[in-house]
């Protein structure tokens, strides 16, 4: 990545994260993610990811550990604050968090506030910094969309995975159609426009999945997808049709994708 353009993107990034209050002086917070939002701040947004979250523990992670019977190498890309490499290492498991947002309080530098010593790096998606077949499970931890460029990251990703591993990508938005999630990004894009001064374009971030493009990536890479729905709630799942009364476009899903590469 350009210097400058990563600069920009880190800049743009901790204004709007600050603005949005994430973050806290007190170390409960961090340890009580993703179930609690002890800030109040973002409680809608956390009750999401900890659904997720606990969906992708009983129904993926738990089978994992099973089968493997020891501890498990997890990269965890897009870590933030290291909330689920914190969870993991409760776990037993051998997380890495992985970001280049090391802010002491929304990134890497939260890491101190965990009782366990977690291992942080601070790399881009597309230059990860380890070996070849590292890692039994690569997770993009509300964050693939933040990608410029999907088969250079997933190509990358698929590097550092063993020839058995398990990828996992959770919480980004997913449309049925590319028009729908373009006009998501409009609308964000002005959103931030408005509210802070700039687009936060500085990537080029994709910002969303829809159908065609998924299947795209499965064929061009050999990729075996899974897509699994957790279960949001009621208020959830009425969304689309709300949307639809209102006349507004269709909003995105949330899922969770899980995919083995297949022998190249």
């Amino acid at each position: 990545m350009d210097p400058a353009t990563r600069q920009q993107f880190l800049s743009d990034y901790a204004r709007i994260r600050e603005a949005e209050g994430r973050g806290s002086q007190d170390p409960s917070y961090y340890r009580a993610l993703p179930d609690r939002d002890l800030t109040g701040n973002n409680a809608e947004q956390w009750r999401i990811r900890a659904h997720s979250y606990r969906y992708f523990e009983r129904k993926i992670l738990a089978p994992l550990e099973k089968q493997a019977q020891r501890a498990l190498d997890i990269l965890d890309l897009g870590a933030g604050n290291g909330w689920m490499s914190y969870r993991l290492t409760e776990r037993g498991q051998r997380p890495v968090a992985l970001d280049i947002f090391c802010d002491a309080m929304d990134g890497l530098g939260a890491l101190r506030h965990y009782p366990q010593a977690i291992r942080g790096v601070a790399a881009e998606f597309d230059s990860i910094p380890f070996r070849d077949a590292s890692f039994d499970l690569a997770i993009y931890n509300s964050s693939f969309h933040y990608s410029s460029d999907y088969r250079a990251t997933l190509r990358e990703v698929r590097r550092c995975l063993r020839p058995d591993g398990l990828l996992v990508i959770m919480d980004t938005p997913l449309y049925r159609r590319r028009d729908h999630g373009e006009w998501m990004r409009q609308e964000r894009q002005a959103y931030f426009k408005k509210t802070y001064g700039f687009r936060s374009d500085a990537l080029g971030s994709v910002e969303f999945l829809d159908q065609e493009s998924l299947a795209g990536l499965s064929q061009d890479l050999n990729l075996d997808l899974t897509c699994r729905q957790p279960w949001y709630g009621w208020r959830w799942a009425m969304r689309p049709w709300k949307a639809r009364i209102a006349g507004r476009r269709p909003p995105s899903r949330f899922v969770i994708l899980t995919g083995r590469f297949r022998e190249r």
